[in-house]
Parts: structure tokens; sequence; C-alpha cells
């Protein structure tokens, strides 16, 4: 088990020495000390001239301080051996101990058990979103995934930003091959690369790329050098904050409506119409025909805004007598069963 996969921070204990260690470590160290004072003992008791059983059975009665009597006539080198097992075995069991109540009472345990039903979690995902990168633009993305419908495996290198987030976590470094695979990358359909530099976003583009030629890539970028470079390595969609920013504070100069109607419809939820896109398949009742002859609107209530052809191409407000092609995408807006209908109607055989 991964000690990266997690839903919360794990503890840390600090050591005398001023290292940090999981607690889980420290307590596979404790039980290591104790195991090698037995041997040692044992062995030692061996040199002295008991049998192994008896040797055996002098150190465990020492080291647990049980106190009984020696089975053979005792010298000074079983006087010393003696004392060096009671003050190392009396310190490694009370190390074990202590750090053992420290795993339970402060809640590592659990945290262990919460990371591996998220491990197990994840493992069942098919088809989720990997984000990379818990920062103003990860955090946006994954809001509005969830709200979606979505299911999302958040990826960060620094572990304390993801101590509080409520989804499927992994922390590490995703440009590594194993922090994509503890994240499923295997299975998942997309990856966002929203990290805090370009630099991070190439390099992650490319590893992922690397490792799953098909997954879907979206990656952010602060410069129009790097987007182009994003789109070079391997990004299906290079999209860039800052600019939409300034678009999106031009456009409530110019066309105030057009937005609140537009984020309304995309992202508030209050109104019951939705935008969507919906793919023509190949056996698709749609594929060859005229809007007009498909009645779609007829059918569904969907109203069909835009036709994107498979070459890329928009086909804005199609007329009735444009004709909708197998691989052609529609999108269209109605309510949430008038949608369902559309899709139904443009995949069903």
């Amino acid at each position: 088990m991964s000690d990266h996969v997690r839903r919360g921070r794990p503890g840390r204990s600090r050591l005398p020495g001023g290292s940090d260690l999981h607690p889980f470590r420290q307590v596979q160290i404790g039980i290591a000390l104790v195991a090698f004072v037995l041997v040692a003992g044992t062995l030692g008791y061996e040199a002295l001239g008991f049998t192994w059983i008896d040797a055996l059975f002098q150190t465990v009665v020492t080291v647990s301080t049980v106190g009984y009597s020696f089975p053979h006539a005792i010298n000074t080198g079983v006087k010393v051996l003696t004392i060096a097992l009671v003050l190392l075995g009396a310190g490694s069991l009370a190390y074990t101990f202590t750090v053992t109540l420290e795993l339970l009472i402060e809640g590592h345990l659990r945290d262990i058990l919460r990371r591996r039903t998220m491990e197990r979690e994840i493992a069942r995902m098919t088809g989720h979103v990997v984000v990379c990168g818990w920062g103003r633009v990860g955090r946006e993305v994954a809001r509005y995934l969830v709200n979606a419908g979505e299911q999302i495996v958040v990826v960060d290198r620094d572990a304390t930003r993801l101590a509080d987030v409520s989804h499927p976590t992994v922390a590490g470094d995703v440009t590594d091959d194993e922090t994509l695979i503890q994240a499923g990358i295997e299975r998942a359909g997309t990856l966002i690369a929203a990290l805090d530099t370009d630099s991070d976003n190439l390099f992650v583009t490319v590893a992922s790329r690397s490792f799953r030629p098909d997954i879907h890539v979206i990656a952010r970028a602060r410069s129009e050098d790097s987007e182009a470079k994003l789109l070079r390595v391997g990004a299906d969609r290079v999209v860039n904050p800052q600019r939409l920013g300034g678009d999106r504070m031009a456009a409530f100069v110019t066309q105030p409506h057009v937005v609140d109607f537009l984020d309304v419809v995309m992202h508030d939820g209050s109104l019951e119409f939705r935008l969507e896109e919906v793919e023509v398949g190949a056996d698709s009742p749609l594929a060859g025909e005229t809007l007009r002859s498909t009645k779609v609107h007829e059918r569904t209530g969907c109203l069909v805004l835009a036709i994107r052809r498979p070459d890329g191409s928009f086909t804005p407000n199609p007329s009735p007598e444009d004709q909708v092609r197998a691989g052609d995408v529609l999108i269209g807006v109605g309510t949430a069963d008038q949608l369902a209908a559309l899709m139904i109607y443009a995949t069903r055989h």
C-alpha cells in the first residue's frame, strides 16, 4: 500500500534526532528492534553454552522482565549479556509500545484505513478525470466537474495542499509513472494539467502522453509561447486563464446580458435549460439526413445551435437543409429531458 494516496494529511512524528517518520514506519522500526534483540540474545546465550531452546527462553524472560531463574549456572559473561538485554529489550519494548499507542490514539491507523479505501475507490474508477494541481485553477476545475457529475482524482506534489480535499487524491510528482498509476491513468478519460508553472504543465503533458497516448489532455498555459509548445508535445487543448479572464471582462462591457445568460446556462443551474453536445453515431437515424427530415426539434424539443464537423469546422445556426453526417457533433440547447432525448435519438441504431 502506498502512503501517497490519501484523503487527509497523514501525521508525522519528530524523532529526537530531528528526522520525520510516519508513525506506521516507526512501529515497523520498533518491531524490528525487538526482533533484533531477541535474535541477538538467543545467539549470545548459545555462545555462552546454553542450548538453543534455553537460550531463547532466557532471552524472552529477560527482555520481558518476567524474571525466571536461569536454567544454567551463570558466570560473568551471562551477567553482562543479561544486563545488556534488559536495557536494550526494555528500551525497544517501551519505544514500540509508545509509537503503537501514538498510531492508535492520534488516528493514524484510521488514516491508513482511509487511504486503503481510497485506493480501492480509485481502482474502481473508469473514464474519470485526473486533475493535476490543486491551486486556484485546479479547484475551479474540480468544482465544475463534480457539479457536472464527473469522477475526479486530484494530484499534487504538495501533500499539505491536499489535507482538506474531499475528493480522492494522490500526493506525488505527476511526472512520475508511479504517481500517474496511483491516480488510475490507465483507465482515465481525461488529464487536466493545471499546475502553477508552464514548465510543470509541459512535463506533465509529456509524461501523461508517453504513458497513455490515447488520453485526452487539457493543459493550462500562461504565455502564448507555452501554448504552442504544449500543443506540440501532445496537449489536445490549451487554456490560457489570463486571456480568458481578459476576454470575459471585455465581454461584460460589450455584451453583458449575453455573458450573464451563458453563465446561467453553463454554470449557474438556476435555469432549466442547458447547453449540451451530442455526437452522431455511425448507425444513427440522423446520419445522412437533413435537419428538416430528421425533425429533431419536433421529436426531442431541442434546438440545434451549431454542428461541428469531423474536420473541426463549425456550422453555426444551421438551416433546415443542412445535412447531418456520422461523426458530427450537435450542439443543442434544451431541458435535461430534451437533451436526454436528443442523446438517445442521435446514438440509437
